[in-house]
């Protein structure tokens, strides 16, 4: 049986994201949205949240470029000057692999995200990283072991299948290093009793979902269970990602044909809840 989730990532970043993600669920195809708790416009997403029962919110663990939980003086080895969470991620994954410092700085920063999530009231549907940052060993124990005692279920991997991408547009991609890290997360979580995707699509094409792209997912929709991430907004904010067609994956996922393919091919719909 094809099943698919559709998840839109750094819901609360700004306004424009969380109109991107209301419209998008009430009028399109989006099922799942993750939340930034540290983000711009969180409490206009937890609000927006609590109106729309049937979309899944998950927490998008942030751990590189943006804004932390705790004061930034509590995590010296992970901040920069500005107290913000530095932007080089292979230096802070070396640095969180030699320094016990910083998994300490790493676990109190884990928790305290998830325990704003809990605050909020909302069921936690779902947990990934921004950046996928959890495909970092260290990172992913750490959420897992105390996304656990938060009713943490279901998690991302990134594997993206290339034959798909492939057939859809020529696209070489979907055996990179994501995969391979993916695959032993998956694993990983699996074994934890962690509800994770088959197939994550997103990866080649972030921040360029275009309609064309998405309807080619899902007339080539693997068996199992699929998430296609995605990054809309009604335009570009503060902090967005340089050559990102925010609105053009907006169209996407509003896109009738694409509602129109998933009904005509018998694709089950959801959260990951309704397949956890």
């Amino acid at each position: 049986m094809k099943r698919l989730i559709v998840t839109a990532d750094d819901f609360g970043a700004s306004r424009e994201v969380n109109d991107a993600v209301e419209l998008a669920h009430r009028d399109g195809i989006l099922t799942a949205a993750s939340l930034m708790v540290t983000g711009a416009a969180t409490a206009d997403a937890v609000e927006r949240a609590r109106a729309l029962p049937r979309l899944g919110v998950g927490l998008h663990v942030l751990l590189v470029e943006g804004r932390p939980m705790l004061p930034p003086e509590q995590l010296p080895a992970l901040v920069a000057a500005d107290g913000n969470f530095r932007t080089d991620m292979v230096r802070t994954a070396v640095t969180i692999f030699a320094s016990p410092a910083a998994r300490r700085q790493l676990a109190a920063e884990v928790e305290a995200q998830f325990a704003a999530f809990a605050a909020t009231g909302l069921p936690l549907d779902h947990v990934n990283a921004h950046k996928h940052f959890h495909l970092h060993p260290t990172i992913a124990g750490t959420i897992l072991k105390v996304g656990r005692r938060y009713g943490m279920k279901a998690v991302r991997a990134p594997i993206e299948p290339g034959r798909v991408l492939r057939t859809v547009d020529g696209t070489s991609a979907g055996a990179g290093i994501e995969t391979v890290w993916g695959k032993l997360v998956r694993r990983r979580m699996r074994r934890a009793g962690m509800a994770v995707p088959d197939a994550v699509f997103g990866l080649a094409w972030s921040g360029a979902m275009t309609a064309a792209r998405v309807r080619g997912i899902i007339e080539h929709l693997p068996e199992g269970l699929t998430e296609i991430y995605t990054h809309p907004a009604t335009g570009s904010y503060p902090g967005a990602a340089d050559g990102y067609d925010y609105p053009g994956e907006l169209v996407a996922l509003t896109d009738r044909l694409a509602q129109t393919l998933i009904a005509r091919e018998g694709i089950a719909r959801g959260r990951f809840a309704d397949f956890a």
